[in-house]
């Protein structure tokens, strides 16, 4: 088992945890698919444990390393990016692209994605290994993930139009990429 506490091994106990996240990404996309949007916010919010939990391991027993790096932001891109897009298309818009601004709808989604994935890729090249910075520049896409699905229980009580969570979708995308500075817990 010591091979739990070895920096250099690609299963370390940190990097085991992110794998637990990218195993509940994977599930939500699985229940999202089928049209159980409980069971995919349930593996949704565990992958969010997961990710929590892999940094403060990687930091406690001194098991961060690029790979590991590398791995929370390919895990991060699926559960806080790729599967709040799903969930949002599949319990919101699906059906319904026709009705809606289809290029609103196209522009939402693609925007969306593009910006997680920009936002990983430029934490990468500006992380070092083992430091966590005092601030995120931007919002941090767990955070994106988190205000997406408080603008679908908004949806949900009937507030706010299909429009409107689009919009939402926008807006969020653009403030991955900003300048505002979050506080890093």
């Amino acid at each position: 088992m010591s091979f739990l506490f070895n920096k250099n091994n690609h299963f370390n106990l940190a990097n085991t945890v992110t794998f637990f996240n990218i195993a509940s990404g994977i599930m939500a996309i699985y229940f999202l698919t089928h049209g159980e949007f409980l069971g995919a916010a349930m593996f949704a919010w565990l992958a969010g444990g997961f990710d929590i939990l892999d940094g403060k391991i990687a930091r406690k027993y001194n098991l961060s390393t690029d790979f590991g790096v590398q791995l929370d932001s390919y895990a991060d891109f699926l559960s806080f990016v790729i599967v709040p897009s799903m969930f949002i298309y599949f319990a919101v818009i699906d059906g319904k692209e026709l009705i809606l601004f289809t290029p609103l709808v196209v522009f939402a989604f693609i925007y969306y994605i593009i910006s997680g994935l920009r936002r990983l890729i430029q934490f990468n090249l500006n992380a070092h290994v083992g430091e966590v910075e005092k601030y995120f520049t931007g919002v941090p896409t767990p955070l994106g993930a988190i205000l997406l699905w408080v603008v679908y229980l908004i949806w949900l009580t009937g507030f706010i139009a299909d429009e409107f969570v689009l919009i939402s979708m926008i807006i969020i995308a653009y403030l991955l990429n900003s300048k505002i500075k979050i506080p890093h817990l």
